[in-house]
C-alpha cells in the first residue's frame, strides 16, 4: 500500500466523495436510493477494516464476495424499482466485480490501470446514485406541488 502525500489526499477526499453522496441519497431519496446508499457505504467501510485486520489473501477473497453481493443487491433493487439509475449502477458494480475477480484470479498486482479502472468505475456508480437521488427529489417536489395551476382552474 502507497503511503504518499498524493495517494493519501486521494484517498480522503474518495471517502469525502462517498459519504457526501450517500448522505444526500439517504437524506432526499426514496427507498431505491436509500438501500442503495447503505449498501453502498457499508460495503468500503467493511473493506477498510478488512484491509486492516486481515491477511491479504483472506481480504482479497473477502473484498470479491463484498463486490458480487453489493452488483447482487443492486440487482435486486433494478428488478424490484426498474429504475434507470440501478441498472446503471448494476453494470458499474459488474465492471468493479470482474476487475476485481481479474486480478484474483490471476494473482496480478494492483497496478496503476488497476486504480484507474476501479475509480473511474466507482466515480460512475456515485454518479448513478446521485442521478437516482436527484431524480427522486423532483418527483416529490412535483407531487407535492399544489394541484390547482393556473391551467386546472381554467379548464
Amino acid at each position: 500500500m502507497s503511503t504518499g502525500l498524493p495517494f493519501l489526499l486521494a484517498w480522503a477526499l474518495l471517502w469525502v466523495l462517498l459519504i457526501s453522496v450517500c448522505l444526500f441519497a439517504f437524506l432526499r431519496g426514496g427507498p431505491a436510493e436509500r438501500t442503495g446508499a447503505v449498501f453502498l457505504f457499508v460495503i468500503p467501510v467493511l473493506s477498510a477494516v478488512g484491509d486492516i485486520v486481515l491477511p491479504e489473501r483472506v481480504f482479497l477473497v473477502g473484498r470479491l464476495v463484498c463486490d458480487g453481493a453489493l452488483a447482487l443487491v443492486f440487482l435486486l433493487l433494478a428488478v424490484r424499482y426498474a429504475s434507470l439509475w440501478l441498472g446503471g449502477a448494476m453494470l458499474f458494480q459488474a465492471v468493479q466485480f470482474s476487475l476485481q475477480a481479474g486480478y484474483f484470479v490471476t494473482g496480478r498486482a494492483h497496478d496503476a490501470l488497476y486504480v484507474v479502472i476501479n475509480n473511474i468505475d466507482f466515480f460512475g456508480i456515485l454518479a448513478c446514485l446521485t442521478a437516482g437521488t436527484l431524480a427522486a427529489s423532483r418527483r416529490r417536489r412535483e407531487a407535492a406541488a399544489p394541484v390547482n395551476s393556473p391551467l386546472s382552474e381554467t379548464i
